[in-house]
Order: C-alpha cells, then sequence, then structure tokens
C-alpha cells in the first residue's frame, strides 16, 4: 500500500491534550487509517494535516467489541463508548474520559432502515430526548462517505475515502475526515468510531 503521508512521522509529544485544544477556528482535515499502531490489536489511528498522530483507538480483545476507548496520542482516555446490550436497533453511549458510570454525555441510535441520502444514525447529547436529535449522521454512497450535520441541518463534518493528489485512493480503511470551524473535533472522531464499529470495520 502507497504511503499515507509522504514524510517520516515526526514526535507528537508536543501536541497539548486540553479540551481547548480540539476546538479550532478553522477548518481541520483528518486522515484514519483503520489499523491499530498496536501489534496484533483492533482499533484505528487519526493523523492530523501535518501528519502527526493525535487520537488512536485501540482494542485489545476482539474485532468490533462492545467496549472501545479514544484515546490522544499519551494515552489518556477522552471518550469511552459503549454498545447498550438487548437493543435490537443498536445503541452506543459515550462517556467522557474513562469508565462507564453516570449518565452517559451522548447517544447514537442506529437506524437500521436507510437508503442512499437517508440518516444512518441520530445522535443525542446529554441523552434528552425531549429535544430530539442533536446531529444527524448521513450516508452519501455505498462506500465509507457520510456526513454529519446537527439539528438545524448545517453540515459540521465529512468522511470520505482517502485520495492521492494523482486521484487514486488508498483503499477504503484509509478516511479523510474534514470538521468545520468551532466543532469539537474530538467528538467527531468519537462518532467515526462508532460509524466504523457499526460497519465492522475496527
Amino acid at each position: 500500500m502507497a504511503k499515507i503521508y509522504p514524510e517520516t512521522l515526526k514526535n507528537s509529544s508536543s501536541s497539548s491534550s486540553s479540551s481547548s485544544c480540539y476546538v479550532t477556528s478553522t477548518r481541520e482535515t483528518f486522515t484514519i487509517w483503520m489499523k491499530s499502531l498496536v501489534y496484533h490489536g483492533n482499533g484505528c489511528t487519526v493523523f492530523n494535516s501535518k501528519g502527526d498522530i493525535v487520537f488512536r483507538v485501540d482494542n485489545y480483545q476482539e474485532r468490533n467489541s462492545n467496549e472501545v476507548f479514544l484515546m490522544d496520542l499519551s494515552g489518556q482516555v477522552l471518550f469511552s463508548i459503549k454498545k447498550e446490550r438487548l437493543r435490537l436497533l443498536g445503541r452506543w453511549s459515550g462517556y467522557l474520559s474513562g469508565g462507564f458510570k453516570g449518565k452517559p454525555w451522548f447517544q447514537v441510535r442506529r437506524n437500521w432502515k436507510y437508503s442512499k441520502g437517508d440518516v444512518i444514525c441520530d445522535v443525542n447529547l446529554g441523552c434528552d430526548k425531549s429535544i430530539g436529535s442533536c446531529y444527524k449522521i448521513q450516508q452519501i454512497d455505498k462506500r465509507s462517505s457520510f456526513q454529519i450535520s446537527n439539528n438545524t441541518g448545517q453540515l459540521v463534518a465529512k468522511v470520505n475515502q482517502k485520495q492521492s493528489s494523482r486521484g487514486f485512493g488508498y483503499g477504503d480503511d484509509v478516511l479523510t475526515l474534514e470538521v468545520e470551524p468551532q466543532v469539537d473535533y474530538s467528538f467527531i472522531v468519537a462518532l467515526v468510531t462508532i460509524c466504523g464499529l457499526i460497519k465492522h470495520k475496527l
């Protein structure tokens, strides 16, 4: 497979793990590689536009686990994600930091009946169903492309198969994520992780 980035990855320890670093005033572009950097592990690795690793999901158990953890490069858990049992249509709960105690910070409910352009999942923050879905995840094509919009219909993020400068793809397991300004991109990566679980990519 071609190199994801043309130059060797640099040490990204200078990146801050402060939550304020996850919201910017400009559009951010990331590369998501649906592979774990841990030998014999399952998960994914997220690079920023400079080629630095910023997030990782490592699952040391079986593929398509019911529990995964989104971490920064240092291993600090940002979101703990758990698939709720006994939910026929599929529901995932996201908790801030490590563990699954207390009230989930967000929940993702899967829509089983969808086609191109339809909603794959509805996302609620604080699990308050009375205010309706805060975000919607919509399929764009039959492959890996989808988009995330807020409750007013405004696009906040988009995922496509990564293309080289010459127009060829790197493979179904290498994606480009574009996140709009003033959006917490760590939260968006958590939603993309759930989409990966739904599609059995990690």
